[in-house]
């Protein structure tokens, strides 16, 4: 097993290093203007509790820095901050040994969810070809919707419904097509009670206390929580991984909790992968992990 960790800090790739820029945001989507202020330091930012302002900046940050524009979430859907999500793509493009662009790599994007965000950052930061699963048909057209104001993204995202919650792969990987890699991020929790507890003490380390503590808390029970959390979905998707292991060269998915991920490790090894890797993410404070296996 191969434990790969960067120095301290996003990618270096990551056009996020320094901050955000809040006048060039608000330039290429004038809706954030109505959230920005200058904080107690000085300097320009938003009320990060508030689940719309947090959706404004997300769209400001796409449409600025990647030319996506008017991205949006159905209420209640996940909303990804885009520095982290895209630091996973870059670190992808490593594991995959590719620096530049390429429409050569084939991705598969197991829960797109209805932000798709995986699939339209590595389709604008690198070219890749993208095929995106979802079980449910609602965040699936949102993406669609998103698609059909981005048409030159139309020809590299492709969207498929699973049918059927207890596969991963299956039924999404067609008979003899491959796929370079593909990513996930896991339901994290076992129920809506505890994403929601893990939400409130988010707020309360943050200091971000609200009379609302449910504002910023957005997410579907598919993308947010799942019978047996992350631990077993993570098993699962690792089992699964196995029987197609002539369709895709390398399988990853984030792993929120450091507790879910030496037995992960443990059941890629009896199940005889080639090679497993496990690669550090560092956002401010937090830490987040990228396992990757193959069996090629």
């Amino acid at each position: 097993m191969t434990k790969r960790s960067p120095d301290k800090g996003l990618h270096p790739r990551n056009l996020h290093n320094h901050g955000y820029d809040f006048l060039g945001l608000i330039a290429s989507h004038r809706p954030i203007d109505a959230f920005v202020f200058t904080n107690d330091f000085g300097h320009l930012s938003i009320d990060y509790s508030d689940a719309e302002a947090v959706k404004q900046l997300n769209a400001a940050l796409l449409a600025h820095h990647y030319q996506i524009k008017d991205w949006s979430i159905p209420d209640g859907a996940l909303c990804p901050p885009i520095p982290g999500r895209v630091d996973y793509i870059h670190y992808i493009a490593d594991l995959l040994g590719v620096s530049e662009r390429t429409s050569d790599i084939r991705m598969l994007d197991i829960g797109i969810g209805a932000n798709g965000i995986y699939s339209l950052l590595a389709s604008r930061c690198y070219g890749w070809q993208c095929v995106g699963s979802d079980i449910n048909e609602t965040s699936l057209n949102n993406v669609a919707a998103i698609l059909d104001k981005n048409t030159t993204l139309q020809t590299q995202v492709t969207l498929r419904h699973q049918p059927n919650p207890h596969h991963i792969f299956e039924g999404i990987i067609k008979q003899g097509e491959r796929f370079d890699v593909s990513v996930c991020n896991p339901p994290f929790h076992a129920s809506a009670e505890e994403a929601l507890k893990t939400h409130q003490q988010k707020l309360h380390n943050l200091k971000l206390k609200t009379n609302k503590p449910t504002l910023n808390f957005g997410g579907s029970a598919a993308e947010l929580w799942c019978n047996g959390g992350e631990k077993l979905f993570i098993k699962k998707m690792i089992r699964e991984s196995q029987a197609f292991a002539e369709q895709c060269r390398w399988f990853t998915s984030l792993v929120s909790k450091i507790e879910n991920v030496k037995p992960a490790i443990k059941l890629i090894q009896k199940l005889d992968a080639t090679e497993v890797k496990q690669i550090d993410m560092y956002q401010g404070n937090k830490i987040t992990r990228i396992l990757a296996w193959t069996f090629n």
